[in-house]
């Protein structure tokens, strides 16, 4: 990876900046260097914690993990594919082989279901035509309502951005977290 584009900022922070790290962040863990990174545009950095689609929405912890990985995946971005697998993957309840399946150029997993199989469908799907075709979408209104399916849909479209900005700004990779090459 080349030298990042955007230096992340240090500390001392901005009072609404730091209030916003502490907000966010898990107590006693330091923010992550794309929020650091984030933060030389106040305004984007809090309009993304406040667009944030990290809480108990419509779909499963798991759904939503499986979703952020694949898109992260399929975008290149292993900063942000690495963090959310060492952050949520556990509490997410995925195995090595679901982690590795949203790596994979045509995922499968014994212990993916197959309704999981059609949301990496789905974020396929959107990552390469920016829509959905009416056959999964038939198939994606037999297990997800409306609001189910267009959380998912502004999930793919969120973690996109995300991983625009962690591959654009070339974030450095976050010591602690999970690497591509580990799950290959």
């Amino acid at each position: 990876m080349s030298m990042p584009r955007i230096a992340p900022l240090e500390p001392p922070y901005d009072l609404d900046v730091g209030q916003a790290f502490a907000r966010i962040m898990p107590p006693g863990m330091p923010p992550l260097t794309l929020f650091r990174t984030q933060a030389h545009n106040k305004r984007v950095l809090l309009r993304m914690f406040a667009g944030n689609l990290l809480d108990k929405g419509e779909i499963s912890l798991r759904e939503r993990e499986l979703l952020i990985l694949r898109t992260c995946a399929r975008c290149g971005s292993e900063y942000e594919w690495g963090v959310h697998v060492t952050l949520f993957a556990d509490r997410a309840g995925l195995s090595e082989q679901d982690i590795a399946a949203t790596l994979s150029d045509a995922p499968v997993s014994s212990t993916l279901s197959a309704c999981e199989l059609l949301l990496l469908k789905a974020v396929d799907e959107l990552h390469e035509m920016s829509s959905i075709t009416d056959i999964l979408w038939a198939k994606l209104e037999q297990h997800f309502s409306q609001a189910q399916l267009l959380e998912i849909i502004s999930l793919v479209g969120s973690y996109h951005t995300v991983s625009f900005v962690t591959n654009a700004a070339r974030i450095e990779l976050e010591t602690f977290a999970a690497r591509f090459e580990q799950y290959r």
